[in-house]
């Protein structure tokens, strides 16, 4: 009642409908900061993960064992589905044992279905791995730029890159002042 008072309505209907507002707004807000704050803690944990040294030699192995298996042509070897297969077992596997031993009660089906709904929040390159366990174009994409760094076809960022010297060919030398040890 306190509340109400110091806002200064003076209207007892304008009063209930702020209280009915205001219990609609923390209902919305309690409701959901549960759900949140656990897909927040689920997304720390797979960066983390991602991130550890582990996760990264397995993928790099992974990778380092197929990428010549992979062209960039419109049609897909048959060779590509078990790849695909055994990637999945292995790495998405490897993260979801990582997420059950650092979460208790985790669910992958759960966590799948709330990435669905929570999507423009997941930072790309955590969107991204995520998406090569699930989607077969993104898969093949993650094993074609591979392979193109590998063979130096990557992408070039030094022509746009300009080095200039801070000193000009004509600058003199800076002396200390007088009674100075340093600059």
């Amino acid at each position: 009642m306190t509340d109400i008072q110091e806002t200064g309505l003076l209207n007892r209907e304008e009063n209930i409908v702020e209280m009915i507002d205001l219990d609609e707004e923390e209902f919305a807000v309690s409701k959901s900061s549960g759900a949140d704050a656990l897909f927040d803690t689920v997304i720390g944990n797979i960066e983390d993960i991602i991130m550890d040294d582990d996760f990264q030699n397995l993928q790099r192995a992974f990778m380092e064992k197929y990428y010549l298996e992979f062209e960039d042509t419109e049609e897909n070897k048959l060779i590509y589905t078990p790849i695909f297969n055994e990637y999945i077992e292995l790495l998405e596997k490897y993260l979801e044992q990582q997420l059950i031993e650092r979460i208790p009660g985790f669910n992958m089906n759960d966590f799948t279905h709330s990435l669905n709904q929570h999507r423009e929040e997941v930072s790309g390159d955590i969107f991204d791995m995520l998406l090569t366990f699930t989607d077969f174009m993104a898969f093949k994409e993650m094993f074609l730029d591979y392979r193109a760094e590998r063979e130096g076809r990557g992408l070039d960022l030094s022509t746009g890159l300009v080095v200039r010297s801070l000193r000009s060919s004509t600058s003199t030398a800076i002396t200390s002042a007088p009674g100075s040890d340093s600059f």
